[in-house]
């Protein structure tokens, strides 16, 4: 069977353009021809227009224009030899972050407390042996960093990615309340409200930043020099729970969240000011499906959200997927024009909340 798909078009030539694109479909394949015609009303010369081609296996794709080349999807995301660490890769928005770097060409170093989760995701999601590497590391404690950096810098010349994912929840309260007494009680009364909450919380929520990045410098700077055109990169997960206006039950985590946010525009005042090559950004995730959101994670070590839940709390109505955050972690990863800056990337969530 063969079925005729005809695009017509004037030109400003007065000139009539017929593409036709013809599908011979067969019992377990597909082919494609296209095919142009130029019909001339003057004797003016018209350039060739090709019309878009399909291909069975990739969907339809424009004919490349040597004068696009630079701007489509596979340059300017493009990845390889680039190397990137991922903290907290296990699971969650890490392990979002590491399939976007992964996918698109990076070699990527994942880091996290249990050992067991990081090699599933190694053996489930490489790209080709040595392409996603796990090394156990608690992020919040600096001589494990310093370690880690030595072991990286052991294996690498330069660090061009650094995506400093790590974090904890804290615990959680009942803010409301009908008198100041009751208040008191919930927030301060608690057996749960403790310093050590707020100082583990910042622990690993901003201090861990601080440090990874401040550590990382020298490799990120590297990774600068040693690629025309590119600067290395730091993007600091943080939250928009540190942009809405509402505590959500957990003080510590929120302000923890508010202090990561103002560390990165701290850091990346104080790093181009010093003259260095290395962009820090962060992406705020709105409600995003982890290991922090939800009760867990499968085999696969991925997290659930029903969307029903989230259907009437943001204008997205529903929460965040991989692609979302995928989407969003090459755009701060290859945008070389992007510095200081925070992104929440959140299905209008802090529309909905207020900020």
């Amino acid at each position: 069977m063969i079925s005729p798909i005809v695009r017509r078009g004037i030109s400003h030539h007065n000139k009539l353009l017929l593409s036709s694109t013809i599908l011979k479909a067969g019992s377990t394949t597909a082919t494609t021809t296209t095919t142009t015609t130029t019909l001339n009303f003057s004797s003016e010369k018209l350039h060739t227009i090709r019309s878009p081609v399909y291909n069975p296996t990739r969907g339809f794709r424009m004919v490349s224009n040597s004068a696009n080349a630079s701007l489509t999807r596979d340059k300017l995301f493009d990845l390889k030899g680039r190397v990137a660490l991922v903290s907290g890769g296990g699971s969650g928005i890490g392990l979002m972050a590491t399939q976007a770097l992964v996918a698109n060409g990076a070699k990527v170093y994942i880091t996290g407390r249990t050992k067991e989760k990081l090699e599933r995701v190694a053996q489930r999601y490489s790209e080709g042996e040595g392409s996603i590497i796990p090394l156990q590391c608690d992020m919040s404690d600096k001589e494990q960093i310093a370690q880690l950096v030595a072991e990286i810098s052991s294996r690498e010349p330069c660090l061009c990615i650094l995506i400093n994912n790590a974090g904890i929840s804290g615990a959680t309260f009942q803010t409301e309340a009908s008198s100041a007494g009751e208040m008191k009680a919930n927030l301060f009364d608690s057996s749960e409200a403790t310093f050590d909450d707020w100082t583990d919380t910042y622990r690993t929520n901003v201090a861990q930043i601080y440090f990874a990045t401040a550590a990382f410098l020298p490799l990120l700077q590297k990774s600068s020099e040693r690629h025309a055109g590119w600067s290395g990169t730091v993007v600091n997960i943080s939250s928009i729970s540190g942009l809405v206006k509402a505590p959500q039950h957990h003080f510590a985590y929120n302000a923890s969240k508010a202090a990561a946010i103002h560390l990165t525009r701290m850091l990346a005042s104080e790093v181009a000011g010093n003259g260095l090559q290395v962009r820090v950004n962060s992406i705020a995730p709105g409600v995003f499906p982890s290991e922090m959101t939800t009760a867990g994670s499968g085999g696969d070590q991925k997290s659930a959200i029903a969307r029903e839940k989230y259907a009437q709390k943001v204008p997205a109505a529903r929460p965040g997927k991989d692609e979302d955050m995928a989407q969003a972690v090459l755009f701060f990863v290859a945008n070389q024009y992007l510095n200081g800056q925070t992104l929440a990337v959140d299905g209008g969530y802090t529309l909905a909340a207020g900020e």
